[in-house]
């Protein structure tokens, strides 16, 4: 399908299925790209953290994504992620992930080594990269630390200028971000990047989300940002507080949490690649609450409708 232009867009880190011996299973990950076309889900993003970017090599996030494109038959959109400082490299992974079938690549602001004096201004990246992708750009803000920052207001309307950019993903330094809002352009979609500040990057003018509840609901993460662009607020804030708990256990304990939530509504989510372990019986038993407590499953843990 032709990437929307409707909102709120929901995307989210796409999960990689493992068989026993921590080879990617293929057929697994078709099966659940297959089932998210049934969801709200707008589109998938392919070798971000969420999906254990960190833990794949390159042959292999080609792989992933292929088989992504090839199993959602036209029927949503593909993000490819990018995580790299050299511009020339992310240009070059940009045509690769394009040739493959990606309809966008999400890019990582660099981080800042020092002070910045002996690095080349942030705006010269994004210029070459957004001049020379075959596809469209997300912008991500991501600072190794909660409240960390890599990137300027000024900087960030330079960025956002650029031809060629379709959204900036905010990061979870919401104070900053919140200054950060006005700066991103007219043209540009401003996506929030978390759970549990949808209703918050609402309110600041966000108009979709690149999220890791997405694999859980993202139906409700569509209804929270409708909620937020229609000023119902009300609406926006039981939804969110219905879901804050589930999405604490996905930053608290990571793709674990990804993995089970997944099982648990039926789809192939395996478990983690090493060296990131499965989570616990209790650990389970918190998800199902979570989910439940969210309504993704229902009181008896099997799965709720998602419309």
């Amino acid at each position: 399908m032709p990437i929307p232009t409707a909102d709120p867009i929901i995307v989210a880190p796409t999960n990689m299925p493992l068989h026993d011996d921590e080879s990617l299973d293929f057929a697994a990950l078709a099966r659940n790209v297959d089932r998210f076309c049934g969801t709200a889900l707008s589109g998938f993003v392919v070798g971000s953290y969420g999906g254990e970017e960190f833990h794949m090599g390159e042959p292999e996030k080609i792989a992933a994504l292929k088989t992504v494109v090839d199993a959602h038959h036209g029927r949503r959109f593909v993000i490819a992620g990018i995580d790299t400082l050299s511009p020339t490299e992310a240009v070059r992974l940009a045509n690769i992930y394009a040739e493959t079938g990606a309809d966008m690549v999400r890019v990582r602001v660099p981080p800042r080594a020092g002070d910045g004096s002996r690095q080349a201004p942030i705006q010269d990246y994004f210029e070459r990269v957004t001049r020379d992708s075959p596809v469209p750009v997300i912008v991500i803000h991501q600072p190794k630390t909660p409240m960390g920052v890599d990137v300027t207001p000024q900087e960030l309307a330079d960025i956002t200028a650029f031809d060629n950019v379709f959204a900036y993903i905010m990061s979870l330094n919401y104070r900053y971000e919140c200054r950060m809002a006005p700066f991103v352009n007219d043209a540009v979609k401003f996506w929030s990047c978390n759970g549990t500040l949808l209703m918050p990057a609402g309110i600041i003018g966000a108009v979709g989300a690149c999220l890791l509840f997405g694999n859980w609901g993202p139906h409700i993460a569509r209804d929270i940002i409708r909620a937020c662009l229609d000023r119902r607020f009300a609406d926006a804030q039981e939804l969110q507080l219905r879901i804050n708990h589930m999405d604490y256990l996905g930053m608290a304990w990571g793709v674990g949490v990804q993995k089970t939530g997944l099982n648990l509504m039926g789809y192939e989510g395996t478990v983690p690649r090493l060296p990131n372990l499965p989570l616990s019986e209790t650990q389970v038993a918190e998800v199902r609450e979570a989910l439940i407590e969210a309504r993704i499953l229902n009181a008896d843990g099997s799965p709720a409708p998602q419309i």
